[in-house]
């Protein structure tokens, strides 16, 4: 489904009439692909997305020229599984990104294993130049990472910022209310070599940009996908001195409104090297806010609970599609979409057949992009092994639920609870006793599900 939003109907006369560029050498040459991936970014976090004191002037603009897509799902709740999602096209029991421990730390053992195949692999056999920009938190280990999974280039952090704390920093969640860099020991990379301990967190958004601009300027005569994946907003909370006060919102509003200006300096790139034609641009979130830390963490607007749990504010993403001549401008899809199409899709405009040794869990969504219906029509909520919800169409039944943090054990549900996330979007009502054939349904679905998921052991628990 699509709707322009009336602030966009100037924008959109305009580039109904805009000239077409004749260049036969671009039209065969792929389009580039960038990926900017945001770090516990909620759903109620960006003001085109509806928060009231954070401005978002640069993402704004990237909706008013692009498509709002509001019914989005990153593939896992936190952080480790929804990249291992993003980058293989599977659910991460499929390839063991997953477990107790739910994330990697400082000494897992385990990793995205090489039989894994990624997109940065597949876009190389079209002559595609990859980078990974900012976090990776696919295991830190010299086997497992960026440039053994199809990237050409890596500048970022082997893992989370909040991670490699250091015993003299202050006591509990102290820490974070006023963060320095110097309490966390956390390494800042350059393919495999380490070049700072401790990384200058404050200034991550600022370099991810310089490095991602720099990338798009040397390969502007070539494809390329850009991974482009920050630290934040996920806390402790840095953002440079530029941007230090200068929200309502306090520091959390600093960190978004200081990736919006990340983003408006990518897309600025695109167009002063003449690529914003053929590039298609998504940004969207790992997983939901980190509701624990308080005003530290963002806002998953109307849906319920954040990071962590498999309500539809742990996964539901803002997300914004960009492709100026491609992608309807000032356009809004209700489509089903998520994190785990990006394979399929991206394969799909690069003239790639996608793999087909291996069971994927997404589907090509150019259609979607292009302001069509997508073929998409169900989403599976994995916390670690547990299959907790399924949504088929607007009908999501919860078979397991837990509480992102703080609560020890999932409660479980039978018969499930029902939401019509068309009608209750904040899962407030359950329904389940007037729709028993919708659940009858879901269930004959989760039973064909189970029966051909072939979980990997877990690389998480090493």
């Amino acid at each position: 489904m699509r709707s322009y939003c009336g602030w966009c109907t100037i924008f959109v006369f305009l580039c109904a009439f805009a000239p077409l560029r004749e260049n036969s050498a671009a039209e065969e040459r792929p389009p580039n692909v960038v990926v900017i991936f945001a770090d516990d970014l909620g759903y109620g976090d960006l003001s085109c997305f509806g928060h009231p004191t954070i401005k978002t002037p640069s993402l704004d603009r990237m909706a008013c020229e692009g498509m709002r897509l509001t019914q989005f799902y990153s593939a896992a709740e936190v952080c480790t599984p929804s990249r291992a999602a993003l980058l293989t096209g599977r659910l991460p029991p499929r390839n063991g990104q997953c477990g107790s421990r739910r994330v990697y730390f400082p000494d897992s053992k385990g990793g995205l294993q090489a039989d894994e195949i990624t997109i940065p692999e597949l876009l190389k056999t079209k002559g595609y130049a990859t980078a990974c920009i900012g976090k990776w938190h696919l295991g830190h280990l010299p086997q497992f990472l960026p440039g053994k999974h199809g990237f050409d280039y890596f500048y970022g952090t082997p893992y989370v910022n909040d991670m490699d704390r250091v015993p003299t920093s202050p006591k509990g969640k102290a820490a974070y209310v006023a963060p320095k860099s110097e309490y966390w020991n956390l390494p800042l990379m350059r393919q495999t070599e380490i070049i700072e301990r401790p990384a200058n967190q404050n200034l991550f958004t600022r370099r991810y940009s310089e490095e991602a601009v720099r990338f798009i300027r040397e390969h502007k005569d070539q494809p390329f996908f850009l991974y482009l994946a920050h630290n934040m907003p996920h806390v402790p909370l840095f953002r440079s001195d530029e941007f230090a006060g200068k929200s309502r919102r306090g520091l959390y509003g600093d960190v978004v409104e200081e990736l919006d200006k990340s983003v408006g300096t990518v897309l600025d790139a695109l167009r002063e090297t003449n690529l914003a034609d053929r590039t298609l641009v998504i940004f969207t979130s790992d997983n939901g806010p980190w509701l624990m830390y308080n005003e530290q963490g963002g806002s998953a607007g109307l849906l319920r609970e954040g990071k962590g749990s498999t309500w539809e504010g742990g996964m539901r993403e803002p997300t914004i599609a960009w492709w100026p001549g491609k992608v309807p401008a000032g356009s809004v899809s209700q489509e089903l979409a998520s994190t785990l199409d990006f394979l399929p899709t991206f394969c799909a405009l690069a003239g790639v057949e996608a793999p087909k040794d291996r069971q994927l869990d997404g589907y090509d969504i150019t259609s979607v992009l292009s302001g069509g219906a997508s073929q998409r029509k169900e989403m599976f909520y994995y916390r670690s092994y547990d299959l907790m919800a399924v949504r088929v169409g607007p009908w999501k039944a919860h078979f397991l639920t837990q509480a992102g943090y703080g609560q020890p054990k999932a409660d479980p549900h039978d018969p499930p609870l029902l939401f019509n996330l068309d009608v209750d979007p904040g899962e407030n009502y359950n329904v389940a006793e007037k729709n028993p054939a919708v659940l009858k349904e879901i269930k004959a679905l989760v039973e064909k599900h189970r029966a051909e998921m072939k979980a990997a052991p877990s690389q998480v628990d090493l």
